[in-house]
């Protein structure tokens, strides 16, 4: 749901900063190596000692680089398989550290349930990417659901925030949300591949980008 709200938006928002760094011979891989790192030292470091606000405004500092690096490849003509396929496991392991972090500290918390919940998060998002893209490789589609990568991080992001400002409530309510929709969104995936699978005309789209949820 944000991807389509906001891409157009950062795209904007971003391209001169993309263009200044094309100029600079910096290389996009570097960019998204750069932010992955930057999520990752965020959220392990911050979140497990309970900082929660300042770990999110150091994560956001990072985050964006995702929409960094893709436009510079495009400026740069460097757009291909191999930036797709780090871009992809890079977003992985970003996701994985912020709720890595957040079970840390509900577990030192011994809020427990929080904590299972925030891995359930983290598996079920796992899960909703490695759908899309085992369907994709399978030449079918599952661009469908309800929650995708960006709804996922930028709701935990926004509702760590708040929590760590005082908010009461908003991240646990955040987090039971983001599990139930990931859940949701797996069954819808799997839904409509089965419906390719089995011949269903609905579902007979082909691929035409690479897997990003």
């Amino acid at each position: 749901m944000l991807n389509r709200f906001a891409r157009a938006f950062f795209t904007r928002l971003f391209t001169p900063i993309a263009r200044a760094l094309v100029r600079l011979g910096v290389s996009p891989d570097a960019i998204t190596v750069v932010g992955t790192a930057g999520v990752c030292i965020g959220a392990l470091v911050f979140f497990p000692q309970g900082e929660l606000f300042w770990g999110t405004l150091f994560i956001t500092a990072f985050v964006f680089s995702d929409s960094i690096d893709g436009l510079m490849a495009r400026m740069s003509g460097r757009t291909g398989r191999w930036g797709s396929f780090l871009d992809s496991t890079l977003d992985r392991l970003a996701d994985g550290a912020v709720f890595t972090g957040l079970i840390l500290w509900f577990a030192a918390e011994d809020e427990l349930m929080l904590a299972a919940v925030a891995l359930a998060c983290l598996v079920l998002g796992g899960v909703v990417s490695y759908a899309k893209a085992r369907a994709e490789g399978l030449g079918m589609t599952a661009d469908v659901g309800v929650v995708e990568r960006a709804d996922r991080l930028v709701s935990t992001l926004v509702a760590a925030g708040l929590s760590g400002l005082g908010v009461p409530y908003v991240l646990e309510a955040v987090l039971w949300v983001v599990a139930v929709l990931s859940l949701v969104t797996v069954a819808q995936r799997m839904v409509v591949v089965h419906r390719q699978a089995v011949g269903d005309p609905i579902g007979s789209e082909r691929p035409d980008r690479q897997p990003s949820a």
